[in-house]
């Protein structure tokens, strides 16, 4: 949940500007990039709680300190609520869980580095404040009521959407985090074979990073809680995505279901204009009921399309965004994961194969079911472990014919190692910390804070 686009202000006259601004995302091979982007959750180290925006151990003084290395400050009415430096951004989600969106990188050495660096720099700023930072999908131990909220305009008018539209959307705001990936498309019918291959392999990526399965100090019966959080939130704006499957699916289909998406705000001179449940499609008549006798830009449409959240989302380049987040090794993993996957000619033409039959209703069985059962979820006489045991093999081969390497000549296939130590014994981060629960921590969640720190 980004802040405002960064686009500029031209009048949108017709939706055939909105296609086109979808498809100016096309890039040549060669200049494709890779955007990872993950979110940790904040804990004071005395006390373990969410810290607070304001304060000495806030983390608005988190970021402040963060500047010494050359982040510039972004402030909104005042206050520093992002950084950016390089391409790069760190930003705050509703409750003050941390996010890097990283540059636009050529490899994946490249990323795992600058993924390293970050965290390296929160952790020089933390630990003199009594802050340390826990990737995991879901928060483990707090409740919605006990986790802060960060002074941004955008979360203000979605805190107050989000309980007219679902049960859990409050718990994905403040309780959860994710690690994503975002990848580049070399011509439309590029970008539909990629969605789809993206969209049927989600789920394994969700079951592989499963990585959430406590809720308020006790195991939730899933094991990413995360997940299926997605499944209550807002159905107006989540999901699977169906017509992607369609014969002549391309951008001006995605144009018409972000049309279809409610809208949550217009941002004008630094405010936020409160537009929930209003119609795009209203606003570029001229008739939004916020925003009467205006029409919209396109840094309105560039900002309406962060507003909605399925499997994976279309802006100018494609959004993996399935994963729990997890440890910095995993940061590293679920870039490569997908990478090897579609930036490989002939793994691309693997994973479609391997997905291709897949029916609508199998593909739902595996969303919904993955949740709570990860890779152990059974699927056409064997389990989604048989799947990823072999969407990590292609993925391999795909990064090893990219052949990038490191400078001892290594390719960019080590940073599966965390998921192929996964495949290998069957066994999720989330189960593994169950076993911790019933076993060496004797029934409590505080270890994980200590022993999962970054």
């Amino acid at each position: 949940m980004s802040g405002p686009s960064q686009v500029e202000e031209v009048e949108i006259g017709s939706r055939a500007q909105l296609v086109d601004y979808l498809a100016s995302g096309v890039r040549e091979r060669t200049d494709w990039r890779i955007g990872t982007e993950h979110e940790k959750f904040g804990f004071r180290t005395d006390d373990l709680r969410a810290p607070t925006f304001d304060g000495e151990r806030g983390i608005e003084a988190l970021l402040k300190g963060l500047t010494r290395f050359g982040w510039a400050p972004v402030e909104e009415h005042g206050r520093v609520i992002a950084l950016s430096r390089d391409g790069a951004s760190v930003s705050l989600e509703p409750a003050g869980q941390l996010e890097l969106s990283g540059a636009p990188l050529e490899t994946l050495h490249e990323t795992c580095r600058e993924t390293g660096t970050h965290l390296r720099e929160v952790r020089e700023v933390a630990e003199p404040m009594g802050l340390g930072f826990l990737g995991m999908g879901f928060q483990p131990k707090w409740r919605r009521d006990e986790m802060p909220w960060m002074p941004k305009g955008r979360y203000r008018i979605m805190r107050e959407y989000m309980p007219k539209v679902g049960s859990l959307g409050l718990d994905m705001m403040t309780r959860t985090c994710t690690v994503q990936v975002n990848l580049d498309v070399g011509s439309e019918a590029d970008m539909v074979k990629k969605f789809r291959v993206s969209l049927a392999l989600q789920p394994i990526a969700t079951a592989l990073f499963a990585d959430s399965p406590f809720t308020e100090g006790r195991p939730n019966g899933f094991l990413s809680y995360r997940s299926h959080i997605w499944t209550d939130t807002d159905a107006d704006r989540t999901g699977l995505l169906d017509f992607v499957f369609d014969e002549g699916f391309g951008y001006e289909r995605y144009v018409d279901y972000l049309l279809d998406v409610p809208m949550y705000f217009v941002y004008r001179d630094g405010e936020y204009i409160d537009a929930s449940g209003q119609s795009f499609r209203d606003y570029m008549e001229g008739k939004l009921p916020a925003r009467p006798g205006f029409r919209p830009t396109l840094k309105d449409w560039a900002d309406h399309s962060t507003t909605a959240f399925p499997e994976v989302r279309l802006k100018k380049y494609l959004e993996m965004r399935g994963a729990d987040s997890g440890p910095w090794n995993r940061i590293c993993a679920l870039p490569a994961f997908w990478v090897g996957l579609l930036y490989d000619d002939a793994a691309l033409d693997a994973a479609w194969d391997l997905v291709r039959d897949f029916s609508i209703e199998e593909q739902h069985a595996l969303r919904d079911g993955v949740p709570r059962r990860a890779l152990k979820l059974p699927f056409r006489g064997g389990t989604a472990l048989d799947l990823a045991r072999e969407a990590l093999k292609i993925s391999a081969a795909g990064l090893k014919r990219r052949a990038r390497l490191n400078a001892h000549g290594a390719d960019e296939s080590i940073f599966l190692e965390p998921l192929v130590e996964i495949v290998e014994s069957g066994v999720t981060a989330a189960e593994r910390k169950l076993e911790l629960f019933e076993g060496a921590w004797g029934g409590s969640v505080d270890p994980v804070f200590r022993e999962f720190a970054y």
